[in-house]
């Protein structure tokens, strides 16, 4: 007897760029559902496929569709009318859309909809983004996303804004961690690279923009004794983001003690995570934050924000400061790196936290979530 199959879209367009945030997510549970047996799963990528983009393809590729347009909001605004009038004339019948990436997609035909709402940044924090980005989201965000039949969200802390923002019911809200492939982020024996690395260093990894607090970091830095800065340089990781200017420009007048490494595959991050003294995490706002626990992992002891969900993820692992408290940042540093038998423990607080979080799990828990919207 043939096994009834219900046919689940993906919403794809995260992953039309190397993968951070939202694209890693969608990625690790997408490619853990792709082959399950009740499940026929398309992804939609502007045009609807069969097939889940490899992301070692997209990462090594130097130009893609989203850097294209990154900088012209013109052409942006342009290309989303476009997906959203493609995904309209083009869509078959689904009997599930799970869009992990906050809006719903107008056109996409299907009997169910589950949406993923990450934050409420775009909200809170508008100056955090480009002004066409805010547009979008206050134009389509809120009577889109109301549609879902269920809406998943990555920590408690996200999900009480959702009770508080949107008219939607407490029970049709499901709170689902992300996870950590424990293939890659780990200790390492092997921590070669190949490309240049101070002998000992601080690290912090997030693309450069506001909401990261890079620049507080960098005032934290510059505040840390003589002694521990000519010991410990900064170095930082990430894609070079958006109103990033005065950043950018302290990076460059002082690269004797900071490196900026740029975007790093998750191989390659592994490794400088295993190599960091420690990691220092200073975002203002995240709805889950993965590189604290990717550090942890990597048995790094980390630094990080006392804002919105970190804490929940982290509880008791890692050391706290207020993000917008630039001595007491500088301190909670010098406080790690001067106490070898703190680092210890803090190490293995955090390897055992890293270890309760895994994408299977994740990718459990939404297929339970998706067979229940079904009916199944």
């Amino acid at each position: 007897m043939k096994c009834l199959k219900y046919k689940l879209i993906i919403g794809a367009l995260s992953l039309q760029s190397s993968l951070t945030g939202i694209g890693r997510y969608t990625y690790e549970i997408a490619n853990l559902l792709k082959n399950d047996t009740i499940l026929d799963t398309s992804y939609y990528y502007g045009y609807y496929s069969k097939k889940l983009i490899d992301p070692n393809f997209i990462n090594s590729k130097p130009y893609t569709i989203k850097s294209l347009v990154l900088k012209n909001q013109k052409i942006k605004k342009i290309i989303r009318k476009l997906i959203n009038f493609s995904s309209k004339i083009l869509s078959p019948q689904f009997d599930l859309y799970w869009e992990p990436n906050f809006i719903p997609l107008d056109g996409v035909k299907a009997k169910k909809l589950i949406t993923t709402v990450h934050d409420f940044s775009f909200m809170l924090y508008k100056e955090f983004h480009p002004k066409e980005r805010i547009e979008y989201y206050e134009k389509f965000f809120f009577k889109n996303v109301i549609k879902s039949d269920f809406i998943i969200t990555g920590s408690n802390y996200s999900k009480q804004e959702i009770i508080e923002k949107l008219d939607f019911s407490e029970d049709k809200i499901r709170v689902i961690y992300h996870g950590i492939n424990h293939d890659v982020f780990k200790v390492h024996e092997n921590n070669e690279v190949d490309f240049e690395l101070p002998s000992e260093f601080i690290l912090c990894v997030g693309s450069i923009e506001p909401r990261k607090n890079l620049k507080g970091l960098l005032k934290a830095y510059s505040l840390l004794d003589e002694n521990l800065k000519n010991k410990y340089k900064l170095v930082l990781v990430g894609f070079s983001g958006w109103e990033n200017k005065e950043i950018m420009t302290l990076i460059n007048e002082n690269k004797n003690s900071i490196f900026y490494l740029g975007f790093l595959s998750d191989e390659e991050l592994a490794k400088v995570y295993n190599r960091a003294s420690c990691f220092v995490f200073p975002s203002f706002y995240e709805g889950f934050g993965l590189p604290p626990l990717e550090a942890m992992a990597c048995g790094t002891p980390v630094v990080a924000s006392r804002a919105s969900s970190i804490p929940e993820v982290c509880l008791d692992t890692v050391e706290y400061f207020n993000p917008n408290d630039i001595d007491e940042i500088s301190e909670k540093i010098s406080l790690v790196l001067n106490d070898k038998d703190l680092q210890s423990k803090m190490i293995e607080r955090g390897l055992k936290r890293a270890s309760e979080f895994s994408w299977q799990k994740s990718a459990d828990e939404h297929l339970k979530l998706f067979k229940e919207v079904l009916g199944i």
